[in-house]
């Protein structure tokens, strides 16, 4: 069996160190031949022949619309190599995947479950032997899969993300989705409300949420006594309502104890005790909107931007023009933020990096307002990650006098 893998990312280097020396790995940054440490080929992508291959295995961010994927006759999805995994639970949507996939994971840890997916630890480097698997499952992916189904599906809300990836929103919402029509008979799938619709054209039993108070109700789970704040609480809720359906169980103390991943609504305080929040993982504009909504009650200096993914952002803008805030925008879409912010008649300071815009906002700040980065982007366009991004804001704000 010779297998094809495009793109040299975590998943793939995974997947050929378990069928080395049977690879061929074809990535745009080669720009030679060589091997790798288990054998396997390392080839440019010219040197492709769709012909050669019995599998052909992207990275989840490979895209669909790349050459090699098109001339592709034998693609299978990660997951599709591993359909024969152990109960899994699939956790997807727009935000909160990660976090909802952590709290379930520590949830479950004493049952031998085990978490990976997009949330770092590939299929192919998990325990076959563990009795759970609980995977933070992206678009991308489930774009490519068609064999692999879940056991539960948790679907977080969908809203615009990965535009420039999918090419319309309704191609992004249609790859969240598709796990319901694949589901078997004895599996459930918890989804916003607005999807229950779809309950005649999957097997699956399907259980609608409007919001986490709703989603409290249905799952008999005393909200009251979840001690954690939203953006967080339908996170924690959905977690708990996965270990209802497969025990029977809501352990509410052990979820009261999970404590929020660093840059993510992380407040730090500067050396003249000023309120700054690193919200670096705010990558989309929903994610943003609900960092806006717990701080709306503060005059908020907000830093904006980075590579939005071809994303509208109408609706941000519609948010902030709700409160009281002033707009430091920097990173590729910074001219675009502009303009959207004039036209808001919102306050706005083209910093272009976050250095400047941490120094704008030190002229400003005081003990009642809040610093807040929450970029509503991905970082790539000026660093190597949202983590690079976060931890050079902490070492900024740190180093105020």
């Amino acid at each position: 069996m010779k297998i094809a893998l495009f793109g040299y990312g975590l998943t793939t280097k995974s997947l050929a160190k378990k069928y080395a020396p049977n690879c061929d790995i074809f990535d745009d940054k080669f720009r030679e031949n060589s091997t790798d440490e288990y054998g396997n080929n390392l080839l440019v992508c010219k040197e492709y022949v769709s012909e050669n291959y019995t599998l052909n295995i992207p990275s989840p961010g490979f895209p669909p619309n790349h050459k090699l994927v098109q001339e592709s006759k034998n693609l299978l999805s990660e997951y599709d190599v591993f359909e024969d995994m152990p109960i899994s639970v699939w956790i997807s949507g727009t935000n909160g995947k990660t976090t909802t996939t952590q709290m379930l994971g520590f949830l479950l840890e004493k049952r031998g479950a085990v978490t990976g997916g997009n949330i770092g630890t590939p299929l192919a480097s998990l325990d076959k032997n563990a009795p759970i698997w609980i995977l933070e499952t992206s678009s991308f992916t489930m774009h490519y899969t068609t064999k692999a189904k879940p056991d539960v599906y948790l679907l977080l809300p969908i809203r615009d993300d990965h535009i420039s990836w999918h090419g319309s929103f309704k191609a992004y919402e249609e790859a969240k989705l598709k796990p319901l029509f694949m589901m078997e008979e004895g599996s459930v799938a918890i989804v916003p409300q607005e999807y229950l619709h779809l309950q005649p054209q999957t097997l699956a039993m399907l259980i609608g949420y409007e919001d986490s108070c709703d989603l409290a109700k249905k799952m008999n789970i005393d909200i009251d006594k979840v001690n954690i704040k939203e953006p967080f609480l339908l996170d924690a809720l959905l977690a708990l309502s996965a270990e209802i359906v497969l025990f029977d169980e809501a352990n509410i103390e052990k979820i009261n104890s999970f404590k929020i991943d660093k840059h993510k609504l992380e407040e730090l305080y500067d050396n003249r005790n000023r309120l700054w929040v690193n919200d670096t993982k705010g990558t989309n504009i929903d994610a943003t909107i609900e960092a806006i909504k717990r701080y709306k009650d503060k005059k908020i200096y907000i830093i904006l931007g980075g590579d939005d993914k071809g994303v509208e952002l109408i609706r941000l803008f519609e948010a902030m023009r709700k409160v009281d805030i002033e707009i430091f925008a920097i990173g590729s879409n910074m001219l675009k933020l502009e303009k959207l912010a004039k036209g808001a008649n919102i306050a706005v300071f083209t910093c272009k990096t976050l250095d400047v815009a941490v120094m704008k906002i030190d002229e400003k700040l005081d003990s009642v307002s809040v610093g807040l980065l929450s970029p509503a982007a991905a970082s790539l366009d000026q660093f190597s990650s949202y983590v690079q991004r976060g931890e050079l804001f902490i070492s900024l704000v740190k180093s105020l006098k």
